[in-house]
Order: C-alpha cells, then sequence, then structure tokens
C-alpha cells in the first residue's frame, strides 16, 4: 500500500511541531556568554586595566602610596 500525499504532509508537521516544542521547551540552554559577549567583556576589562594604570601611575597616586610606605616602615622600626 501506498502512502498519500497528505499523510507524509501530516507526518512531517507533526514532527516540526515536536521539534519545535522541544526546541521551546530548552529554556536553561542559554547559561553562558557568547563570543560577541565576550568581545565586548574583554574590551571592558582591558579599558579599566587602562583606566587603572593611568591612575596608579600618575604623580599624586605615587607619592600617596610612597608616604603609606614610608609611614607603615617607621611605625614599625
Amino acid at each position: 500500500m501506498a502512502r498519500s500525499t497528505g499523510g507524509v504532509r501530516r507526518d512531517r508537521l507533526r514532527w516540526l511541531r515536536a521539534r519545535w516544542a522541544l526546541l521551546a521547551a530548552e529554556t536553561g540552554r542559554d547559561r553562558g556568554m557568547s563570543t560577541a559577549e565576550y568581545a565586548v567583556g574583554t574590551i571592558a576589562a582591558c579599558a579599566f586595566a587602562a583606566l587603572l594604570f593611568k591612575v596608579v601611575t600618575s604623580s599624586e597616586v605615587q607619592q600617596m602610596i610612597s608616604g603609606l610606605i614610608n609611614r607603615a616602615l617607621n611605625v614599625a622600626g
């Protein structure tokens, strides 16, 4: 017995609906970052590192750190 075209369509439609239901039910799959999010995060981290480097190497901050170290050494000695 040959299958009718309508039966094949119904089977295909049933398969597509079942597959769509499986894909829609997998809500917990998206837990990590995508490549684009990694790129944006990396650029933000580099920008923050550059800003922090600029602040730490400024003369005011260096003087403040030197004064703090000197005061700590004088208290201990």
